[in-house]
């Protein structure tokens, strides 16, 4: 995925993410820059999933906010 889609849409995606996957704390996303790999990291920190789940959890999360997934 190319990182400029969720970058640049990181402050309308934050409230969003948060409510999707409630473990993560505004601090942990204030701290970001809105790279999917900060995502993939966090997430598997938080709710110890591995690789595989962290990213078709985040392409259904992107897809289902109209993000479109272009590798």
């Amino acid at each position: 995925m190319n990182k400029d889609i969720i970058e640049g849409n990181w402050q309308q995606l934050k409230g969003k993410v948060q409510k999707q996957w409630g473990n993560l704390t505004n601090d942990d996303l204030d701290k970001m820059r809105g790279t999917k790999k900060e995502l993939e990291g966090l997430l598997q920190k938080k709710y110890g999933y591995q690789r595989d789940r962290v990213e078709e959890e985040i392409d259904k999360f992107l897809k289902a906010n109209g993000i479109d997934d272009a590798d």
